[in-house]
């Protein structure tokens, strides 16, 4: 027999630390740990529900920590019934055999159960929103880098293509001449603008710059 917990790792869950350290101090033996990005699939939880060994005990932060809702709930009192595993939630202040929270009343019970589809709801929105706001800034650093790239791509194109360098520092944008050959150091670029074979020593009042 062995004592298990889990907890889903929400990003706007601020009780991670201290839920992962009860369940230690109870003497759980694994906290499975789900990661905010596998809400939807939970592939932790789904493993741990087939893990589960007869007569183990199972530690929960919350019952919609754990759970999407009444159905998933119902499906796991079953599981639980089925292979003698003792429940534990410890902020529903929950205990399969009334042992943890003596204090805990039928009507707790049943608020759990009248709040959970809610409050499962509302921990569900609170991830999305913030796997959005992720998934936004990244999209954003990828376009500044595809921008960076295009036109650093351009910039080889016009000095293969014939244009001269003043030509292709005013198309690029840059102050300074040397980073027009920076550019075209990286990409390989043999140089071959009259005398010069590569890039000009600095100019008075070139400013050295990053893209």
């Amino acid at each position: 027999m062995a004592k298990v917990g889990y907890i889903f790792h929400a990003d706007q869950y601020d009780g991670f630390d201290a839920d992962k350290r009860w369940m230690e101090e109870y003497g759980c033996v694994q906290v499975v740990e789900e990661l905010s990005e596998h809400e939807k699939h939970r592939p932790a939880w789904k493993q741990l529900m087939a893990n589960l060994g007869r007569g183990d005990e199972l530690v929960v932060a919350k019952f919609s920590n754990a759970v999407r809702g009444v159905r998933e709930l119902a499906v796991l009192l079953e599981l639980c019934r089925v292979k003698v595993v003792r429940l534990v939630s410890i902020h529903d202040r929950i205990d399969s055999r009334g042992i943890l929270f003596p204090d805990t009343k039928t009507g707790d019970v049943l608020e759990m159960f009248g709040s959970l589809p809610e409050e499962a709801a509302a921990l569900r929105m609170a991830t999305a929103h913030v796997l959005r706001l992720k998934m936004s800034q990244k999209q954003e650093k990828t376009k500044g880098r595809k921008m960076k790239a295009d036109r650093e791509e351009r910039i080889v194109h016009m000095y293969e293509e014939g244009l001269s360098i003043d030509a292709i520092l005013e198309a690029s944008g840059f102050s300074s001449r040397s980073s027009v050959f920076r550019i075209l150091n990286k990409y390989g670029v043999k140089l071959n603008r009259g005398p010069h074979q590569g890039p000009l020593k600095k100019r008075k009042g070139d400013i050295q710059e990053e893209p």
